[in-house]
């Protein structure tokens, strides 16, 4: 019984439409009305002439799965998120998009940060599979991820069931440090290239980096050393001239002779640092200047043969040894040298452009 005027159906904004395939199949896609505009979304959904049990379970799941996509699009639209959310790329695959930043990287960072690239992605491709998609990098997945570090060779026998050899073992307080950046950078710059609307990483710490003692060569540890014959003579003068200096192993293995400026009585070398990209000298001793051998062409290396990696570390502790010390050195270590550090406070100018 009513009064004679009629209720206008509200059109469904949001509707689950079928579309008949050659092979038999359907595929299921969404008719979406929004302000006046019609679209389509296609779900790559599809529905199979289901005759098993099985078959007509798959069935099921598949379009309980498109009803869900389905309710989350009319929510969206209703709360006004839906144009919002369409203009970023959640469905860009996580993985995929990780390798390519480190692939980016090769060109540009150092051996050793790179490398920290390549092994996080070991640890990223345990952990979450080529499926994962950034809709699925959220808090939860970014503090599993911490978890997954700090229990790794618990999780690993979980996930894979590789053989024990194969297993990863418990990973250092600054490898954690070192993994979860890697991840960070990769979030960030995802927020940055708009494949996400939101930076989950708010309000996520993350690990604190390990306390380590720096070992220090002292002014008698270092003539023991100039004393000492080394298997490589380029690796020796390297070394001692960073003990005098201060220099990091990449800024003397990139100086060149037309780095190196007479002036007077006075030898300065000019350099831009590797790290920091801040130009500066700094005036040589003469005692630094004598590490340095002949002078050759300005393009010419100074450190001629110099190339810090394992062979060289192996090496320098060799050679350290032989030397009557016991500390665990590495070439960084001369660089904090005790000798070092008041002649570069001495010594070592920025200039100022």
């Amino acid at each position: 019984m009513g009064n004679g005027k009629t209720t206008k159906k509200v059109k469904e904004p949001v509707r689950l439409r079928e579309k008949k395939l050659a092979n038999g199949n359907i595929s299921l896609y969404l008719d979406i009305y929004r302000d006046g505009k019609r679209e389509y979304e296609f779900l790559r959904l599809y529905l199979t002439n289901a005759k098993t049990p099985l078959e007509k379970k798959q069935n099921q799941e598949t379009l309980a799965t498109a009803l869900a996509i389905k309710s989350k699009r009319t929510i969206e639209i209703q709360n006004g998120e839906y144009g919002f959310t369409k203009q970023f790329k959640l469905d860009t695959p996580f993985l995929e998009y990780y390798r390519k930043m480190c692939a980016d990287r090769l060109k540009t960072e150092t051996k050793g940060n790179w490398g920290n690239w390549r092994s996080c992605l070991k640890y990223l491709e345990t952990y979450c599979d080529e499926k994962t998609t950034f809709k699925d990098i959220d808090a939860d997945f970014i503090n599993g991820f911490k978890d997954f570090l700090n229990n790794v060779e618990k999780d690993t026998h979980k996930r894979t069931h590789k053989h024990e050899s194969e297993l990863f073992q418990p990973l250092s307080q600054n490898s954690k440090v070192s993994y979860f950046n890697k991840l960070r950078a990769c979030i960030n710059q995802a927020y940055e290239d708009r494949i996400i609307p939101i930076n989950p990483l708010r309000g996520i710490e993350g690990f604190k980096a390990a306390e380590t003692e720096r070992m220090y060569l002292t002014l008698d540890e270092v003539k023991k050393l100039d004393q000492t014959p080394c298997k490589y003579a380029h690796l020796k003068n390297a070394f001692l001239f960073s003990c005098l200096t201060g220099l990091r192993k990449s800024d003397i293995e990139k100086l060149t002779w037309g780095d190196v400026h007479q002036e007077g009585d006075r030898t300065r070398i000019f350099f831009k640092q590797k790290k920091t990209g801040g130009q500066e000298y700094l005036d040589l001793t003469h005692k630094a200047e004598s590490y340095m051998g002949t002078r050759g062409k300005d393009s010419d290396k100074v450190f001629s043969g110099f190339k810090y990696g394992s062979w060289a570390l192996l090496e320098l502790r060799r050679w350290v040894l032989a030397a009557g010390i016991t500390k665990d050195i590495t070439f960084h270590g001369a660089r904090h040298c005790r000798l070092s550090f008041p002649l570069r406070m001495n010594g070592l100018r920025r200039l100022v452009s």
